[in-house]
């Protein structure tokens, strides 16, 4: 659970272009199979479709969470080539708008991490329902599996506003078939050791507290992937 004492408008800076360009060619690449590996072997492709909490608002590039999941995944021998596409600013709808030109054709799954500005600027949940549910359901449509990552909304947003926001993720994990982890910022949310000074963005500590957490998680999505190339 999480509150403000006043509502920010926004996780991150509105983007230009040339920033939502450099967010998808920050890429983490993380090589762990030798030349020639059977398919089920090869590293698996995991494009981070997210917002400014994912992005790595405020933080150098090795410190952003998809460089941090490479490192974490690495270390356990898995190998992963992990894209960091999260845009500052952004919301559920426009993560659809940039759906097809921020997860390639190659890709193997997806983190989505959308919905906290959603949340701070008020939107209908309604909208931002429909939103992820596009999202979903192409990525579904292109066969690429799909890691939820659940928001939640600000307490101060009220408490029926509270309820239908944060009711939209268990409700698109319970019709389509994905991985689903609940809340991003579990853990870390409202926590001042693991945020920046805004008090809204996760700082190194908070990012790989929250890598810590999701890893269970990311590593039965990329077990899925590995399930669907064996022959």
């Amino acid at each position: 659970m999480w509150s403000y004492r006043s509502r920010p408008r926004t996780y991150g800076a509105k983007p230009g272009r040339l920033q939502c360009l450099a967010a998808i060619l920050l890429t983490a690449l993380v090589w762990a199979a030798p030349h020639g590996a059977r398919a089920a072997d090869r590293p698996v492709k995991i494009v981070v479709l997210g917002d400014s909490l994912s992005a790595g608002y405020g933080l150098p590039v090795d410190a952003a969470f998809p460089a941090r999941l490479a490192q974490a995944l690495t270390a356990k021998g898995i190998a992963v080539q992990v894209t960091n596409a999260g845009v500052s600013g952004d919301t559920a709808s426009g993560g659809f708008g940039r759906l097809a030109w921020s997860v390639p054709e190659g890709t193997d799954a997806v983190i989505v991490e959308l919905g906290a500005n959603d949340a701070l600027r008020g939107l209908d949940p309604e909208v931002t329902k429909a939103a992820l549910d596009g999202i979903l359901t192409k990525l579904r449509d292109r066969h690429i599996f799909i890691l939820l990552a659940g928001m939640q909304a600000p307490r101060n947003m009220g408490p029926d506003y509270v309820r239908r926001f944060d009711a939209i993720y268990p409700a698109l994990a319970s019709t389509h078939r994905l991985v689903f982890y609940p809340f991003f910022l579990d853990g870390v949310a409202t926590d001042p050791k693991l945020n920046q000074g805004d008090g809204l963005h996760p700082n190194a500590a908070g990012v790989d507290e929250i890598v810590a957490r999701i890893l269970p998680r990311v590593e039965q999505l990329i077990t899925a992937v590995r399930a669907a190339r064996a022959p």
